[in-house]
């Protein structure tokens, strides 16, 4: 096949047939509208690649930072937008109340198990229950020698000893704390073989009612007043023991007006036949027609003691009345009546002997 030639005899290799792009400017040629629409395919593809890139990198984790041994300042990455936090809509634990006692005091008990705090200090008479609730919140109230702050401890009223403001609270149902005013000429004894009075008599119905009760030391029968009456027998044993030294306190009627040299001789001490004795105070509260009204204070428990102490002095009892043991006072208790002590009165007997 022969190539055409030029009008000046150089051969013409261009194709036949080729025609300018239709659209083209005038004056413009073929190729240079072909350069033009490459030019254009490229630049979308090159804006295609960036926006894929971007959404790739919007996509992709933060680079790490590492140390750049170039020194060259490298592009800042770009940082994730702020994720919000994770809710988790799970119940709370049903034993979350954690007492102050874990620390070596009261023991926690499972769930279901003995009563919870607030409501044993509302049996015990403390409080009602919210009032109870407020009580612990304040830290008034302690477990085991534990302050407990949290709402709904459960401890074991058989076991626990429980405090409000430092005084102990009786929370055990089956204690019975009483004080007596015990009449002249009864006897300190739950029966009497002669049929005389005695104090058993004033309490038969609670005995016939299955409460177990024994007094506190004894009264003669001719002294009359104060006698506690519990079925607690180691606060009763340590209420009788002298180590403990819980006062008592007499009223007692004397033949002779006593002055202030008796008073002295008391409290300094006075031979008896079973050893020395001497009372903690002593006071004169009435004087006239040939008697006295002593009032004396002493720990002393043995038999007898206030008698023979002032026989001792030279002033024989005509009437003796007890009217306190430690911080249960007799008050205006008619004689032979029952009175179940108050929780303050019980919390301070308790604390008297330490338990």
């Amino acid at each position: 096949m022969n190539t055409p030639a030029r009008r000046d005899g150089t051969p013409d290799r261009r194709k036949r047939g080729a025609q300018p792009e239709r659209g083209a400017g005038r004056g413009t040629t073929a190729r240079d509208a072909r350069s033009a629409q490459r030019g254009i395919a490229a630049r979308g593809t090159q804006q295609d690649n960036a926006g894929r890139g971007a959404a790739q990198r919007a996509a992709a984790p933060a680079p790490q930072r590492h140390a750049n041994p170039s020194g060259k300042k490298k592009p800042k990455p770009q940082r994730q937008a702020a994720q919000p936090p994770l809710l988790s809509n799970a119940k709370p634990a049903r034993h979350q109340n954690v007492a102050a006692a874990e620390s070596g005091g009261h023991s926690k008990l499972p769930w279901g198990e003995g009563e919870r705090l607030q409501k044993v200090l509302a049996k015990a008479g403390v409080a009602s229950r919210r009032a109870a609730e407020e009580m612990i919140a304040q830290g008034r109230v302690e477990v085991d020698g534990m302050i407990v702050r949290e709402q709904g401890l459960r401890i074991d009223p058989q076991h626990a000893v429980v405090r409000v403001d430092g005084t102990r609270v009786m929370v055990r149902e089956e204690l019975v704390h009483v004080a007596l005013n015990k009449p002249k000429g009864w006897q300190s004894t739950m029966s009497d073989d002669m049929g005389r009075p005695c104090v058993g008599d004033i309490v038969a119905e609670r005995i016939a009612a299955g409460q177990r009760l024994f007094h506190v030391g004894r009264l003669d029968a001719d002294t009359e007043g104060l006698l506690l009456l519990t079925n607690d027998g180691d606060l009763a044993h340590r209420l009788m023991h002298p180590s403990f030294e819980v006062s008592k306190t007499y009223l007692a009627t004397v033949h002779g007006e006593v002055n202030r040299a008796v008073g002295k001789q008391l409290k300094e001490g006075v031979e008896l036949e079973d050893g020395p004795a001497a009372v903690d105070r002593f006071q004169v509260l009435e004087l006239g027609e040939g008697r006295s009204l002593v009032k004396i204070v002493l720990h002393e428990g043995r038999k007898h003691i206030v008698r023979r102490l002032l026989d001792a002095a030279g002033h024989p009892v005509i009437r003796l009345v007890r009217t306190n043991i430690g911080p249960v006072a007799l008050g205006d208790q008619r004689p032979g009546t029952l009175r179940v002590l108050g929780r303050d009165e019980i919390g301070k007997l308790y604390e008297a002997v330490s338990l």
